[in-house]
């Protein structure tokens, strides 16, 4: 599947339209949640009972018949997928919470599958047809869609941001290899210090782009609270706040992006660690900077390129990856703050080198297929 996404040139009018399009998605949404919780105890309900009620729904509500009926499918498959990923969570024995689904209260897209829009032959517009009013929009961007036919196209978004919306083209096609540049081999040890340290001793530099933005962003939220409740010069402090969160995310995302790309592209096998993200930031002094960096979005980028250019990826257990020494495999015990790896056997490395050499090797035996040897012996 490839999205293609593009900028969408609206007016006050098809803003207003847009946005009800997409409270009604979020209301059909919350309406299948509950649904489910009701006849949790009296019945079994299943993808199909869902789409079903989205059925009823329309019925019963004026403004859910408005929006398109497969629309209206696509928010009951959103609450479907919420019910099926807590029951996969039970199933699995998934310790602390199972991720129970809740009530959406900030929803900002609206999904349409194969009807209820239709492009023009140049592919620069988009129309959509249902009774919601949202019409004729103009796209921005590159036209890499004109590459590819309209049945390709099984899926449409309109997803809201702080600076306006856009269109997404969810496409049926696979994706085609492309050459590698080089068919190394290569483990990757990811830090707060470094954004990573490669086996090959390369050290790449922490871009750190909330920190860098911190104070822009905090004077911006200040304003907000600044402003009078209600008035239109408060919902445009609110607006500047968004797009500055916005932007910094973008960064962080073309970053990773950029970095998964060449790492993928320059080798044939990569190791890196399988970090417990969700557990690491728990630890409030240090939450701030993991999350600023994006550890799992650079991991995903790397699976994500990995089968664009026929890489092989293996997650490895980061588990004493930075206390054995790669060249003679003792335990040297370090707290965190220590970089330096020395070793008895004359083994002088950074801390976070030493650490990847380790997760390339373990990587190398997961490949082979051969038991792994525990970090202790």
């Amino acid at each position: 599947m490839l999205v293609l996404e593009y900028k969408a040139v609206v007016n006050k009018k098809q803003t207003i339209a847009i946005e009800e399009a997409i409270r009604t998605t979020q209301f059909i949404r919350n309406k299948a949640i509950r649904y489910w919780m009701d006849a949790l105890l009296k019945s079994k309900i299943n993808k199909i009972a869902l789409n079903n009620y989205s059925t009823a729904l329309r019925k019963e509500f004026v403004f859910a018949e408005e929006l398109n009926s497969m629309a209206c499918q696509s928010a009951t498959e959103r609450a479907w997928t919420a019910i099926s990923r807590f029951y996969d969570n039970c199933k699995k024995g998934r310790s602390g919470k199972k991720g129970y689904p809740k009530f959406q209260h900030d929803n900002r897209s609206v999904e349409y599958k194969t009807c209820g829009w239709s492009i023009h032959p140049t592919k620069r517009r988009i129309t959509f047809t249902d009774k919601k009013g949202i019409g004729e929009l103009k796209l921005l961007g590159k036209w890499d869609i004109h590459t590819y036919p309209i049945k390709s196209i099984k899926r449409v978004r309109i997803v809201k941001r702080a600076d306006g919306f856009y269109i997404q083209f969810c496409l049926d096609i696979e994706v085609s290899l492309e050459p590698r540049t080089g068919d190394g081999e290569i483990g990757i040890d990811v830090g707060l210090e470094h954004f990573y340290s490669d086996s090959n001793g390369h050290h790449q530099p922490n871009p750190r782009f909330l920190r860098k933005a911190e104070k822009s962003v905090k004077h911006a939220g200040r304003q907000i609270y600044k402003k009078e409740k209600g008035k239109n010069q408060r919902r445009k402090a609110r607006a500047r706040y968004q797009r500055k969160h916005l932007r910094v995310s973008r960064q962080r995302n073309e970053h990773s992006k950029r970095l998964g790309r060449c790492v993928c592209k320059a080798n044939a096998f990569v190791a890196y660690e399988d970090l417990n993200v969700k557990g690491l930031v728990k630890n409030h002094c240090l939450a701030k900077s993991i999350n600023d960096v994006g550890w799992t979005l650079f991991r995903q980028w790397i699976e994500y390129f990995a089968t664009k250019f026929g890489t092989v990826v293996v997650a490895v257990s980061p588990q004493y990856t930075s206390q054995k020494c790669s060249s003679c495999g003792v335990i040297v015990k370090k707290s965190l703050s220590v970089r330096t790896h020395v070793c008895k056997c004359g083994c002088v490395l950074h801390r976070d080198h030493n650490a990847s050499i380790n997760i390339l090797n373990i990587g190398k035996k997961l490949r082979s297929g051969r038991p792994e040897v525990t970090l202790q012996d």
